[in-house]
């Protein structure tokens, strides 16, 4: 039976801030996306979203055999064309609120990545992959096109012919096919892809948080316009870092030779205690 932990966030401390682990956590159903985890994850990601102390955001499944193995397929097979429809804008939500993050997002995937959860990883900024991982598109087979973003996101990250070859034929791609056509930007030994993950996630929160997201948002919005408008995007989030309080820091640090002290890092909420290195919270989400 589903319970609201089918969606769990853990927060983790990095640098002067987080890094906000977001678990889908229904192993049993090989971590299928239905409607309320759909809800309550568009729910979760609004949150990290608002929270100037997260970082960055590391996105897994639970469980040993998947990462997200898309739709749940059970419970929209009892659904009439009415349901069906009314799910959308739900669905939408989740992967809205997955790819409209500011903070940079890291898919930690291992075993199944399949339809949505494939669409889920896509949303992300950077894809960790285990040697166990199997992505795919396979919505054709039972009569669906990807409506997660999947057909737009493939396209932007494989290019038109791979983008095609996986949507059209639905077929299965094993984790060294992923790294090599690039629907997985690092390959690690099974079994490691979270932790994995939170060190990059980690790498990426001691940069300065007003460059880190000012160079994200130039990377997605520099993607389907000519080169001579994504300079303007580049000049854009150049001239928003060059301004910053961070910018003065992170040259004086350097000339000092000590670690930054980024003035945007925004101290965690007065709620939470005290973290010391390494250690870890969890909220039920």
């Amino acid at each position: 039976m589903e319970t609201a932990s089918s969606v769990r966030l853990r927060r983790h401390p990095a640098g002067g801030g987080l890094v906000a682990g977001i678990v889908l956590d229904r192993p049993g159903a090989l971590n299928a996306l239905s409607t309320a985890m759909a809800v309550r994850l568009a729910q979760v990601c609004a949150e990290i979203a608002a929270d100037p102390a997260v970082l960055a955001v590391v996105l897994a499944g639970a469980g040993e055999r998947a990462f997200c193995a898309g739709a749940d397929l059970k419970e929209r097979n009892a659904m009439t064309d009415a349901e069906v429809l009314a799910q959308r804008p739900v669905f939408q939500a989740a992967f809205g609120g997955v790819l409209g993050l500011p903070q940079p997002v890291i898919a930690a995937v291992h075993g199944f990545a399949l339809g949505g959860g494939c669409e889920f990883a896509l949303c992300c900024d950077l894809i960790v992959a285990d040697e166990t991982a199997v992505f795919g598109l396979p919505e054709a087979t039972v009569g669906l096109v990807p409506g997660g973003g999947g057909t737009q996101l493939a396209l932007r990250r494989l290019g038109p012919g791979r983008a095609a070859d996986l949507v059209l034929t639905g077929r299965k791609v094993d984790a060294a096919e992923a790294a090599r056509i690039g629907l997985a930007d690092r390959l690690v030994p099974a079994g490691t892809a979270t932790e994995r993950a939170l060190e990059l996630a980690r790498q990426i929160a001691a940069n300065s948080p007003v460059a880190v997201r000012a160079a994200k948002q130039a990377v997605r919005l520099g993607g389907g316009v000519s080169l001579a408008a994504g300079l303007q995007i580049e000049d854009a989030a150049w001239r928003m870092a060059a301004s910053s309080a961070d910018r003065r820091e992170g040259i004086a640090a350097f000339v000092q030779k000590r670690p930054p002290r980024w003035p945007s890092a925004a101290p965690r909420s007065a709620a939470d205690p005290p973290a010391p290195p390494h250690s870890e919270t969890e909220v039920i989400a």
